[in-house]
């Protein structure tokens, strides 16, 4: 008994000092060490994406369509996941900062039991509208067939990745950035192995072209589910899954919700401007049919440049999760103070790393599309649009980190309605101006992409700067 005693003092010792260092450390510090174990799992996922899409590059552009959509509805659903995991992360930051562990515990397994039954959803949804998805996007022939597969198949994952996002939302709300990131790169590894396998044939298993790609996806996520129940059930830094705390009513679940419901409002409507874009770049090179849209080279070197652009967009979530952890532990220490530098300072940091990452971008561009690609086409149409967005990534990095961290003090409805201001009225609109209605392809298309991410950075800097989002209540 004594001994039990003494090891649970010790872990709550070392709870009580992880804590401490995160509210009271050396703020630059302590942002670092936060992103760094997210940046190391993103990197991996960022490999993930890359690797997909050269292995579909390998097969043919009707593949690196199927997966570039397959990418794009895996977004939607962990942006609909969203509803839960932001709200997860702000109250059981804000709690940890409180020193309320009782609470912050039953945070977490309310919020499982909620992304669970989101993820039947999405799985049943899915399922059944595949086949008007390709067709929104103007698919045809055999890239529709392809595209139908592999969204139903993709749908099987569903049933798991709420467990994975929001168990990885909630220890990161509590300052644990190692687990998700040791779970989330051991996910990777899987995926990468598992599709390469699948893809090529192994031992008495034949090729299974596109489909191994897919099912890479799946059998990844799977295990990424059990791992992190795994983790759950042996309790990491005093969160633990506890079956008589998972009940959808109660103040915990609508505390998650009320948070969680103008994120994921904000994020279906982000995602439906995204996909109203991809309706536009499949429509690229056409006449008004639209009968001939996956010949033109538009709709691959889009999706190789979105892919490649996640070299931005992850670090920025990993600073972006840092600011937000930060935030909301610092305000539930009543310490605003911090909560406003430590948003500002992950902004910094990475914003360093945009710079690199922009002189990358701009002088590598001819050797990023030779290596992902083979059609000279693409090249052709690729290269000169992905130097101009080279150009803004700054504006791209700030609009994420400072978003994460208003969201991590619980403030998610001015941010959405300023992205949707955005996405409607710039990214849209210009689009179509420049890459549809005066021909300009590619190239005009991603004017629209740009004035979104500088008005999005220029909206989300004024709302942290001057916003009076530290006195939010969750």
């Amino acid at each position: 008994m004594d001994d039990q005693r003494s090891a649970a003092t010790a872990k709550d010792d070392h709870r009580e000092r992880q804590r401490q260092k995160v509210l009271q450390g050396n703020l630059r510090s302590t942002v670092f060490w936060l992103a760094l174990p997210v940046l190391t799992e993103q990197l991996f996922s960022l490999c993930v994406g890359l690797y997909d899409t050269f292995l579909a590059g390998r097969i043919s552009a009707e593949a690196t369509s199927a997966i570039g959509l397959g990418a794009y509805i895996g977004w939607f659903v962990s942006l609909v996941l969203g509803l839960v995991s932001v709200g997860t992360t702000a109250l059981v930051s804000r709690l940890w900062g409180q020193g309320d562990f009782e609470n912050a515990n039953e945070i977490l397994n309310r919020s499982l039991l909620m992304s669970s039954l989101l993820g039947v959803m999405l799985f049943g949804v899915m399922r059944l509208f595949a086949p008007q998805v390709a067709n929104l996007i103007n698919m045809q022939g055999e890239a529709n067939e392809i595209a139908v597969k592999y969204l139903q198949i993709d749908a099987i994952s569903y049933l798991f990745m709420g467990v994975t996002i929001t168990g990885a939302a909630a220890l990161r709300g509590a300052g644990n950035m190692k687990v998700p990131m040791a779970i989330l790169a051991s996910v990777s590894v899987v995926n990468i192995v598992a599709s390469t396998c699948y893809v090529y044939g192994f031992g008495p298993w034949s090729p299974l072209g596109v489909n191994g790609i897919v099912l890479g996806t799946v059998t990844a996520r799977v295990c990424g589910a059990f791992l992190m129940l795994i983790v759950l059930f042996r309790g990491s830094g005093g969160l633990q899954l506890a079956l008589n705390q998972m009940k959808l009513r109660g103040q915990g679940s609508r505390r998650v919700l009320r948070v969680g419901a103008p994120a994921a409002a904000d994020g279906a409507i982000m995602w439906m401007g995204h996909f109203l874009f991809l309706m536009i770049i499949g429509r690229l090179g056409t006449g008004e049919s639209g009968q001939e849209s996956f010949e033109s080279p538009y709709f691959a070197a889009h999706i190789i440049g979105i892919q490649i652009e996640a070299i931005t967009y992850l670090p920025a979530v990993a600073w972006g999760i840092a600011a937000s952890t930060l935030t909301g532990q610092s305000l539930g220490y009543q310490n605003t103070s911090r909560a406003f530098r430590a948003g500002l300072e992950a902004a910094l940091q990475c914003c360093l790393l945009g710079v690199v990452i922009t002189i990358a971008f701009f002088t590598q561009s001819e050797l990023i599309y030779k290596t992902m690609h083979e059609s000279p086409a693409v090249h052709d149409v690729g290269i000169p649009a992905f130097r101009m967005v080279a150009l803004f990534q700054i504006p791209l990095i700030i609009s994420i980190v400072l978003q994460s961290a208003l969201r991590g003090a619980g403030d998610t409805r001015l941010p959405a309605i300023l992205n949707a201001i955005s996405t409607f009225g710039l990214r849209l609109p210009l689009a179509w101006y420049f890459g549809k209605h005066l021909g300009w392809g590619l190239f005009g298309a991603w004017i629209g992409m740009c004035g979104d991410m500088f008005g999005r950075g220029l909206f989300m800097a004024l709302r942290y700067l001057f916003g009076r989002w530290t006195a939010t209540r969750v």
